[in-house]
Order: structure tokens, then C-alpha cells, then sequence
């Protein structure tokens, strides 16, 4: 039983990012399908249409399972084996340092929001 409402749970959440993919062949948007229609969810469970534990299990276990989903990416990776080789370093720098910036960005964020919100609790 638990085994069914998980495939019911999943199967919901892919109606909102096959809704979502319509929505952007429909309109010609340069948003991929899937944010649009994880957006919808996301408004949905906002506007409380659909209720949280009619996701929640299956949302949890696709995030479980997340890794899963980078195995097709990383073996396309593999047929660059020639421009990774050639601009490998160059690639690995830019992955740093984006890295170092979002996190730097991200914290500073969090730190202004966290004073924003003592400021307003006083």
C-alpha cells in the first residue's frame, strides 16, 4: 500500500512538470518546462488547491534518490573527454569560483535578511 501511494505521490508531482512543459511549448517561453511547472506546484501548495502529504512522501524520495538523476548527465560528460582535457583547468577555475561567489553571496544574503528581521522584531 505504502509502495501505491508513493507512484500516486510521484505521479503528481510529474503532472505539475508535464503541465509545466506544456505551458512552455504552448507560450514559447525561454523557461525550461520543468521550473514552470514545479513553480505550479509550489503555487499550488501555496494556495493550499493541493494539501503537503499529498507530495511530501514522494517529493522526499525523489530528493533520496536524487544522485540517480546525475548518472545520464555525467556519462555525457564522458564524450567531451577531448575539450575537458584541453580546457579542464580553465573549467575547474570557473566551477570554484562560481562556487565561492554563490556561497559568499548566499551568506551575505542570509546575514542582512537575519538583521532585517531582528531589526523588525524590536
Amino acid at each position: 500500500m505504502k509502495a501505491v501511494k508513493l507512484a500516486c505521490q510521484i505521479s503528481l508531482i510529474t503532472l505539475f512538470v508535464l503541465a509545466g512543459h506544456l505551458l512552455a511549448e504552448l507560450f514559447r517561453v525561454n523557461i525550461p518546462g520543468s521550473i514552470i511547472g514545479l513553480l505550479l506546484l509550489f503555487l499550488s501548495l501555496q494556495c493550499r488547491l493541493i494539501r503537503l502529504e499529498w507530495v511530501e512522501g514522494g517529493a522526499s524520495f525523489l530528493l533520496a534518490e536524487m544522485l540517480i538523476f546525475f548518472v545520464p548527465a555525467a556519462v555525457g560528460v564522458m564524450q567531451y573527454g577531448d575539450l575537458i582535457a584541453a580546457e579542464g583547468l580553465r573549467i575547474t577555475l570557473v566551477i570554484i569560483l562560481s562556487t565561492i561567489l554563490v556561497m559568499s553571496v548566499s551568506g551575505l544574503l542570509v546575514d542582512y535578511m537575519n538583521k532585517k528581521r531582528r531589526e523588525t522584531d524590536l
